[in-house]
């Protein structure tokens, strides 16, 4: 009779402890995301965009309970630690190495695709070197096609569309167009730039054999203050649109040059939709400046419109509306690969990450493990007066919003791949 009283109490002292036992068990340690981006300089206001809609997403999950790792009952939190690599490659390799050192074991970077593609050298000959600190790599933007074609690595996922499937988008616009006889190819002068005009040249070669390219130039990323010296040249080629992968200040003001000028043709632009853009165009962008996007605020959904409420909530100051879908996915993606691998061991990660399907707000897409290219519909816009139909939401409160004019299934924007993908 005492053995089985005793056993009894045992048994109830142990069911009454294991609560208290679980509320005191440690939160684990937090998961590293480490942001590697142009804080300062002529790009800084693009690194703080990204900045906060990572911070955004990380917000979502951290109240959710984290990270849900293996068998543990609370969850890890996700932490962004930044890093400024003044949009120089050189302070990327080292932001990189002192991430590493950190605790990193995730990376993520996109506003330039020549960073891109020294962090991925690094981070190869880092994983293959260090093994037991192995890095992934989550690209946001840089969208040069090598990096997921000739230069692919089990290490790097791409969540953006890259300039050919970008550019493909646009075309179907054009190709439509049959107003349009003549063009202007513009851009920066580093890899990404030089694979838009490539592309760009391309693409009407075989869609629009008809369209005259009048102009095809290069010039210095970042450098360039006064744009109507090419806008000038670019009126006076008589092209009737302009093609541009330009971003941050240099396609702020290579549109505003040519409200100066009095250009009226349109552009056609991969990011022409915010980060000032629209403000400096102004009256003249007015159904002339179209771009593309893999989601835009005025997609006619009721979720698309809820998501860009709940932004606006996070963010209500105006300055801050440049939202990304993409980034968003791109963290439900690396969540869901944590957790089904149970651990933060980047080969495990790396496995489930190239399988990821992810949904949110009611915009899907899937990982492509060929290449490890995001897949996901793109939408193309154009450039109108907020109120005016289908434009319930202006940019940056500048007035004027992007019309969804052209909607792309995930399946219509794939573009083949001659990745040869080599896994650990």
């Amino acid at each position: 009779m005492f053995i089985v009283l005793t056993r009894a109490l045992k048994s109830l002292v142990l069911a009454l402890c294991l609560p208290v036992l679980a509320m005191a068990q440690p939160t684990p340690a937090p998961i590293k995301i480490a942001m590697i981006e142009a804080l300062s300089g002529p790009f800084a206001n693009t690194g703080e965009s990204v900045y906060r809609n990572l911070a955004w997403a990380v917000e979502r999950v951290n109240a959710a309970g984290g990270v849900k790792l293996g068998d543990k009952t609370k969850g890890a939190p996700l932490q962004i630690d930044r890093f400024d690599s003044k949009g120089q490659t050189e302070d990327a390799l080292t932001a990189l190495k002192a991430a590493i050192d950190q605790g990193a074991r995730v990376v993520t970077q996109g506003n330039s695709s020549a960073v891109a593609a020294a962090l991925m050298e690094a981070i190869n000959k880092h994983n293959e070197r260090e093994p037991g600190k192995r890095v992934i790599f989550l690209n946001y933007s840089a969208v040069d096609p090598i990096l997921t074609n000739e230069k692919c690595s089990f290490w790097h996922f791409r969540f953006d569309a890259h300039a050919d499937m970008r550019m493909n988008a646009l075309m179907s616009v054009i190709k439509d167009d049959a107003a349009l006889k003549s063009v202007y190819i513009i851009g920066q002068d580093y890899s990404f730039g030089q694979a838009v005009a490539r592309e760009a040249r391309r693409q009407l070669t075989q869609m629009r054999p008809d369209v005259r390219i009048v102009g095809d130039e290069l010039h210095a990323i970042g450098r360039v203050k006064d744009f109507i010296p090419y806008l000038t040249k670019i009126k006076a080629s008589g092209a009737q649109a302009v093609i541009t992968g330009n971003w941050g200040n240099d396609l702020t003001l290579l549109v505003k040059a040519a409200k100066d000028v009095g250009y009226d043709g349109r552009f056609y632009t991969f990011y022409g939709n915010a980060l000032g853009a629209p403000a400096a165009m102004g009256e003249a962008g007015i159904g002339k400046v179209i771009a593309v996007a893999d989601w835009l605020p005025n997609v006619p959904t009721p979720q698309s419109e809820a998501f860009y409420q709940a932004f606006h909530q996070r963010f209500p100051n105006p300055v801050d509306d440049y939202v990304h879908m993409r980034m968003q996915l791109m963290v439900q993606a690396l969540v869901q690969a944590l957790e089904a691998a149970g651990t933060t061991d980047s080969v495990a990660v790396a496995s489930q990450l190239e399988r990821a399907r992810v949904t949110f707000y009611a915009q899907s897409g899937a990982m492509r493990a060929s290449d490890h290219q995001f897949q996901q519909s793109l939408v193309v816009g154009l450039m109108e007066r907020k109120g005016t139909p289908g434009v319930k939401f202006d940019v940056e409160g500048s007035g004027y919003g992007f019309r969804v004019i052209k909607t792309l299934s995930a399946a219509e924007a794939e573009q083949a791949t001659t990745c040869r993908m080599v896994r650990p």
